[in-house]
């Protein structure tokens, strides 16, 4: 991931990078394509093992014909589950979404450690030694809460400009610093011989690969990630998930996506709302300030403003003044 358990993202050496593929001579002429429509809102995406984030993203445009689009956290194409994909005015509340908690749930192998840290790389040590379910669940509390961690070789970090991914498919050993990470929770939920399963809940930047590598390291017994699923990204879990089948029927359908897109406002769900009048939301669209009056007017902070229902800026409120940061379209859902 990265795992990210990233941005708890699954942040993959294998999801960046790519060469873009040659102009295909069969792609119809521009004048036959049909005109992009603009769609305002966020799809949870359901993304099958095996694909890239950045695949994914370009399926979900094709699917829905949409302007613009972007995914909020990558996730590996080992990995599947919830991929965040905001659309049109979402993709200016991307970072509150990879600002928010994840939560995974994934396999460990134990008894092999591979230079990825999961079943994409070469094993590089070996134990043949499997741990027993009261030995993992034993350990886990040194791995919850704030910890320090050693991001993966094969990891989207920079070091000297470069990607750490890119360094270590040129043969290059780097040298990593810890990062400190939060880690909520972790359990395990089932285990056979030689893997675990374990759930995972946890904030921005954890690596799922380098717990799995971390715990096994500390077992013993040494460990690697070899299946990884994401089932809740800030305020998406599994249950609002749709597949790219789901999409492109849905955008068929006379009544259109339906409840398949979230509002772009679902991503701020962790600020306040404030109303506002017609007046104020003018202002606030042309990047001016406007003064709050009320009792219930928020006293300092990140808010946004809403204007009948709809979203009109992201900014802070210092002394009563609401100074807009991000403004959006008043015609959006």
């Amino acid at each position: 991931m990265s795992d990210t358990i990233t941005s708890g993202s699954a942040e993959t050496a294998s999801d960046e990078g790519r060469q873009e593929r040659a102009p295909d001579s069969r792609r119809q002429p521009q004048h036959d394509r049909p005109k992009r429509r603009v769609v305002n809102g966020w799809i949870v995406l359901d993304k099958p093992v095996g694909m890239t984030s950045t695949h994914a993203v370009a399926m979900v445009k094709r699917a829905l014909n949409a302007k613009k689009a972007g995914h909020a956290g990558t996730l590996d194409p080992l990995a599947s589950g919830i991929l965040p994909i905001a659309l049109g005015e979402a993709t200016k509340t991307v970072p509150y979404v990879m600002d928010g908690k994840k939560s995974y749930v994934f396999t460990v192998t134990w008894g092999v450690e591979t230079d990825t840290d999961d079943a994409e790389g070469k094993p590089v040590q070996a134990t043949n030694r499997f741990p027993e379910r009261a030995d993992v669940e034993a350990l886990l509390g040194q791995f919850t809460g704030t910890i320090e961690q050693i991001p993966p070789q094969f990891s989207a970090v920079k070091i000297a400009g470069e990607r750490a991914y890119d360094l270590a498919r040129e043969g290059e050993t780097v040298e990593l610093k810890a990062r400190t990470v939060q880690v909520d929770r972790l359990a395990v939920v089932a285990h056979d011989g030689d893997r675990s399963i374990i759930e995972a809940d946890c904030g921005k930047g954890t690596y799922v690969r380098a717990l799995a590598r971390d715990l096994g390291r500390a077992l013993g017994c040494l460990g690697h990630v070899s299946a990884l699923r994401r089932t809740r990204v800030g305020p998406f879990n599994e249950g609002e998930t749709s597949s790219i089948g789901d999409l492109e029927a849905a955008a068929a359908a006379e009544d259109g996506l339906g409840t398949l897109l979230h509002p772009v406002a679902t991503a701020l769900c962790d600020l306040v709302a404030v109303p506002v009048s017609r007046e104020a939301a003018g202002r606030l669209m042309r990047g001016q300030s406007v003064i709050l009056r009320g009792r219930d007017s928020p006293l300092e902070g990140r808010v946004y403003a809403t204007y009948n229902g709809a979203l009109v800026a992201v900014g802070d409120v210092d002394k009563g003044e609401l100074i807009p940061h991000r403004v959006f379209s008043l015609g959006e859902r």
